[in-house]
C-alpha cells in the first residue's frame, strides 16, 4: 500500500509540532510506502530539510506557491458550461468537486500563467464582480482576485504521484490538493486536523495589514470554502481533542465522518535527576517564534527576579525559523539582566534536560494538542501552561479524569500570573511532584505512541487496503 501524506508548510522544512508528529507516524509504519507532498510559500531542497526521511518515505514532492511559472502556455478552452460552473464555485455558490476537475486540467482551463490572460478570465471577474455587487476599483478587485486563486491554479495542476489513500495534516491548500487526488483517483481521503485551519486563517486575514478591509471577508469566506470543500470529499476527519470536534461539527463537518485520535508519545525508562543546585530550574520546550510567546516567559521571569526568587529558566527549542524575533528575545533578556537567569539553549536533545526540570512551561498564543506537554508528562514533570487548544485537557484530564491535575492552566498573555503560578510551584515541592505523577499515568493510560500508530494503521488498511493491496512492498523488489 501506498499513502500520500500532505503537509502545508510544515514536514520536513521545519522542527517540532505538526512536523514531529508525521515524521514519528511514518516511522511507525515501516511495512507501508510513503508519498510526502510538502506545500510552501518559497521553493525548498534537501538543504533546508530539517529531518532525515525514513526509508519508506519513496517519493517528496515540494509544491512552492511561489514557484516560477511553467515554461509551456496552454491556452485555456473553457465551455459556456465550465465558465458556469467556475463561477459559482469562485462565488462560493457551489462545492461542486467537479470544478476542480477543470481547474486541474490544463486542457480545458489552461495553464495558469495562459489562464490568467484571456478572455474567459476578463469574463469571469466581471461577472464576479457584478455578483458581488461591489463599487471599488474593478482593477483592485481583479488583482485581488488573482491573488487569491492564482494559489489555487498552481496547485492543482501538478502531476501527483498514484496513492492509494490521501491524508492530510490540515484543510486549506492541503486539504484542496488532498480532496482534489481523492477525486482525480478515486481513493479515500482522510483529515487530521490539529489546529482548526479556517479558524487561524481568520483570526491572521482580521489582524492583517497586506488585505484592503473591502476583501477581507472575502478572503475569508474562501477558507471556509476550502475546509468545506475538504470536508465533503473526506471519508474521515480526524482531530486530537474534544474541543476541536466542535469546531469542526460546527464548520459543516458530517458527524457521522468525525472522529478522536490524540498524540501520543513514547514512555522510556526515566533518568536519574541530576539536580546539582538548589536554584529552581523551569523549562520550555519551545520554538522561538512569535506563536510561542517567549516575551511572556520573559516577563514573568523578570517578575520573579524582583520577588527575589532562585531559579534558572530554559528554553530549549531551535531559533532560526523566525532569526529576528530570536534575537529581539535575546536582546530582552540582556536588558532587563536576566542572562544569569535565562539560557537558550537552541536545539538540543530534550532528554538530557527533562530529568533536571522542576516545571515546564508552555505560554503559546495558539496550539492544537502540544507534543511538548505529553513529552514533559512522560518524564513526570508538571506544567503551566496558557489555556489554547487542547492544554487544558492534557494538565486537567478528561470528564471523570481519575488522576489529577499535572499543572496549572492560565490565559495567555499573563506574565505575572505565569510568575505567580512559578512562585507557588517553588514553594510546594511535595504538591509539584505529585503533579508530576498524575501526568505519567494519564500519559500511560491515553496517549501512548503505539495506540496511535496502531490507530492509523488500522484505518489505513481500511481505507486504502482494497486500493493498494496489490501493490508488491519496495522491499520485495530488491
Amino acid at each position: 500500500m501506498r499513502a500520500g501524506l500532505i503537509a502545508e508548510g510544515s514536514y520536513p522544512y521545519v522542527s517540532g509540532g505538526v512536523s514531529s508528529w508525521l515524521h514519528t507516524l511514518i516511522k511507525g509504519m515501516n511495512e507501508i510506502e510513503f508519498s510526502l507532498f510538502t506545500i510552501t510559500p518559497e521553493a525548498k531542497g534537501v538543504k533546508d530539510f530539517k529531518y532525515r526521511l525514513h526509508p519508506n518515505t519513496v517519493h517528496h514532492h515540494n509544491i512552492a506557491l511561489m514557484s516560477a511559472f511553467r515554461p509551456e502556455i496552454q491556452k485555456s478552452n473553457l465551455t459556456d458550461g465550465e465558465l458556469l460552473l467556475l463561477f459559482k464555485w469562485f462565488t462560493f455558490q457551489t462545492r461542486n468537486p467537479e470544478a476542480l476537475i477543470i481547474m486541474g486540467d490544463r486542457s480545458r482551463m489552461g495553464s495558469s500563467e495562459a489562464f490568467f490572460e484571456s478572455e474567459a478570465f476578463y469574463k469571469l471577474v466581471q461577472k464576479c464582480y457584478e455578483y458581488e455587487g461591489l463599487f471599488g476599483s474593478f482593477l483592485d478587485y481583479m488583482w485581488m482576485w488573482k491573488s487569491m486563486y492564482s494559489p489555487i491554479l498552481h496547485l492543482l495542476q501538478q502531476d501527483f504521484s498514484s496513492v492509494d489513500v490521501i491524508h492530510t495534516a490540515s484543510t486549506g491548500y492541503g486539504g484542496l490538493v488532498g480532496a482534489y487526488i481523492s477525486k482525480v483517483q478515486d481513493v479515500p481521503f482522510i483529515i487530521t486536523e490539529h489546529g482548526i485551519y479556517s479558524r487561524e486563517r481568520e483570526e491572521e486575514i482580521l489582524q492583517s495589514s497586506w488585505i484592503p478591509a473591502v476583501y477581507k471577508k472575502r478572503w475569508i469566506q474562501l477558507f471556509h470554502h476550502l475546509s468545506a470543500i475538504a470536508y465533503d470529499q473526506a471519508s474521515d476527519i480526524i482531530t486530537l481533542f474534544k474541543k476541536n470536534q466542535d469546531y469542526q461539527l460546527e464548520l459543516g463537518a458530517p458527524p457521522e465522518k468525525t472522529a478522536i485520535i490524540p498524540n501520543g508519545i513514547g514512555i522510556h525508562s526515566p533518568k536519574a535527576r541530576k539536580k546539582t543546585s538548589s536554584v529552581f530550574h523551569i523549562g520550555a520546550i519551545v520554538r522561538v517564534v512569535p506563536i510561542k510567546d517567549i516575551k511572556t516567559m520573559i516577563y514573568a521571569a523578570n517578575t520573579l527576579k524582583k520577588w527575589g526568587c532562585a531559579f534558572h529558566w530554559s528554553i530549549l527549542g531551535p531559533d532560526e525559523e523566525m532569526p529576528e524575533y530570536a534575537r529581539e528575545c535575546k536582546e530582552l533578556v540582556l536588558s532587563l539582566g536576566l542572562e544569569l537567569h535565562m539560557t537558550f539553549t537552541g536545539r538540543v536533545n530534550i532528554e538530557e534536560y527533562l530529568p533536571d526540570f522542576d516545571v515546564c512551561v508552555l505560554s503559546s498564543l495558539s496550539e492544537g494538542q502540544p507534543l511538548a506537554i505529553l513529552e514533559g508528562m512522560a518524564a513526570g514533570k508538571p506544567w503551566v501552561a496558557t489555556d489554547v487548544g487542547g492544554c487544558r485537557e492534557l494538565i486537567e484530564g478528561k470528564e471523570d479524569d481519575p488522576y489529577g491535575a499535572s499543572g496549572f492552566i492560565i490565559p495567555p498573555i499573563q506574565p505575572d500570573e505565569l510568575a505567580d503560578r512559578l512562585k507557588w510551584c517553588i514553594g510546594h515541592p511535595e504538591l509539584l511532584e505529585k503533579m508530576g505523577r498524575s501526568g505519567l499515568q494519564r500519559v500511560k493510560h491515553d496517549y501512548l505512541i503505539e495506540n496511535v500508530i496502531a490507530a492509523y494503521r488500522s484505518l489505513y488498511q481500511k481505507r486504502g487496503g482494497a486500493v493498494g493491496g496489490h501493490r508488491i512492498p519496495a522491499a520485495e523488489t530488491i
